[in-house]
């Protein structure tokens, strides 16, 4: 009996172990583009945003309206980013985005 709510209570910790990363606070920047570009169906005018990213959720907001929201993944890259830029495709997606001083990348699905 004693075994068994040990195991049990080890896989309580194993669960909330993994939920930690979820209670992160969530990234958000200001990020420029300077062409017109797409983020899944949403077409972007040349101009300012908010970019706010929470686990593989970017939403992007042009003041107060939410213009897009859309999946995406962390990625880590070798060296530092210079400073933040927004990676368009020749198709006009917005590809990955860029954060100044910092080796990861956020990189969108579509």
């Amino acid at each position: 009996m004693k075994f068994n709510s040990i195991l049990r209570s080890l896989a309580l910790a194993a669960a909330l172990a993994s939920t930690v990363p979820l209670l992160a606070k969530p990234f958000a920047k200001t990020i420029n583009i300077a062409q017109s570009a797409k983020i899944g169906k949403a077409d972007l005018q040349a101009g300012e945003y908010r970019l706010m990213i929470d686990g593989n959720k970017a939403t992007v907001q042009k003041g107060r309206q939410t213009i897009v929201e859309s999946e995406g993944r962390w990625e880590d890259r070798s060296s530092k980013a210079a400073n933040d830029s927004v990676l368009i495709g020749e198709d006009g997606q917005v590809k990955e985005v860029r954060f100044s001083g910092q080796t990861r990348v956020f990189v969108f699905s579509e």
